[in-house]
């Protein structure tokens, strides 16, 4: 199995910037398509970023199109989402998640393993 652990989050204010970024130990990392998900109060988990295991191929909600960028860096066994122009919408935990030889769908279902979350607040 793999373990992974998010960072980065935090209070920011509206048009400002974050960084997230997601370690994983255990299995090799670049046999897992990686998933950015999040999960604001009151509403249900949903698919932010997704990037296969060669970080060829993405995927982005609608809503953060042109606004966040997914990335791998196989060799550091890390998964990152810079996270630009933050709207106060975008407050939520986020969560890393791991898809055992995924192709990198945006289907929670899929992903077999996740992270504790790191909450990102927007202030506006």
């Amino acid at each position: 199995q793999v373990q992974l652990v998010e960072s980065g989050g935090g209070l920011v204010q509206a048009g400002d910037s974050l960084r997230l970024s997601c370690a994983a130990s255990g299995r090799t990392f670049s046999n897992y398509a990686m998933g950015w998900f999040r999960q604001a109060p009151g509403k249900e988990r949903e698919c932010v970023a997704v990037i296969n295991r060669r970080g060829s191929s993405t995927y982005y909600t609608d809503s953060v199109k042109g606004r966040f960028t997914v990335s791998r860096d196989n060799a550091k066994n890390t998964v990152y989402l810079q996270m630009n122009s933050l709207k106060p919408e975008d407050t939520a935990v986020y969560y890393c998640a791991a898809d055992y030889y995924g192709v990198g769908i945006p289907h929670s279902g899929d992903y077999e393993y996740w992270g504790q979350g790191t909450q990102v607040t927007v202030s506006s």
